[in-house]
């Protein structure tokens, strides 16, 4: 995995909050992805918990204010400062042996190069599609956990991202395999085949847990004002029914918890 290949979110750290973040979407996300945490049992007390690719730190952070010690890493160092300032508001400890959270610029490559410390949960969200050789990531994460530990990962879904174009009537868009000449900042690129996804953390030596789908309605809405005025019954939705068939598939994202063997 090539660092300097890898997206980074350094110069939009702020835009990124804003459009992704801070809506219905975002929301809807930190809300599943909180939910299927909380029943694991490495989280009833007290934690070491790993962030890879952390971003800004909701979920890492939420889980601070649980009494669980996170480290957050990154290669943007802009989505790191908003993430500390973040942490700084909320009283974390973040310097001194009491700290509770601490901050990395390091790469998924750099981590697994050097093996400071295995996790009992180690956190990958939302940042295989920006990879520029995501399949090795899954190799890269096992070191990272501790023999029996979890890897939360979530990912981009191809499927959905196709069943959702066509639905938009995006024939060409799907046709050509989701390949512009002109990319959006804000959208990933590089959406991931569930399968080659499932196909990767087996080769790697994971076991699945638990697969959840990640905005399995919310996108898919003909009103889209409606994630909005009707938000509270739509996450109830999406919190009743996205660990379900055929809906777990249907999610934008896939949020997989994967068990490394004891």
């Amino acid at each position: 995995m090539n660092k300097e290949t890898d997206r980074s979110f350094d110069g939009i750290a702020a835009k990124f909050r804003r459009n992704i973040y801070q809506s219905s979407k975002g929301e809807i996300r930190q809300q599943v992805l909180l939910r299927d945490l909380s029943c694991l049992p490495a989280l009833q007390t007290p934690c070491q918990v790993l962030d890879v690719g952390a971003g800004q730190g909701q979920i890492s952070l939420a889980l601070a204010k649980c009494g669980h010690r996170v480290h957050l890493t990154d290669i943007s160092a802009d989505m790191l400062a908003i993430a500390a300032d973040t942490a700084s508001t909320a009283g974390l400890p973040v310097a001194g042996p009491s700290a509770q959270v601490r901050f990395s610029k390091l790469s998924l490559a750099e981590l697994s190069q050097h093996v400071e410390q295995q996790y009992p949960l180690v956190l990958c969200h939302a940042m295989l599609e920006w990879l520029a050789q995501p399949d090795k990531a899954l190799t890269e994460l096992y070191q990272l956990v501790a023999p029996g530990g979890v890897l939360s990962l979530m990912y981009y879904n191809k499927d959905a991202k196709r069943l959702s174009n066509i639905l938009y009537g995006n024939f060409d868009y799907v046709a050509a395999d989701f390949k512009v000449k002109k990319k959006v900042s804000l959208s990933p690129q590089n959406p991931l085949d569930p399968q080659q996804v499932t196909l990767w953390y087996q080769q790697a030596g994971f076991c699945l847990i638990s697969k959840t789908g990640v905005r399995c309605f919310h996108d898919y809405l003909q009103n889209r004002s409606q994630q909005q005025s009707h938000f509270e019954q739509l996450l109830a939705l999406e919190l009743q029914f996205n660990q379900q068939e055929p809906y777990a598939s249907l999610g934008r994202y896939t949020h997989l918890l994967l068990e490394k063997p004891a």
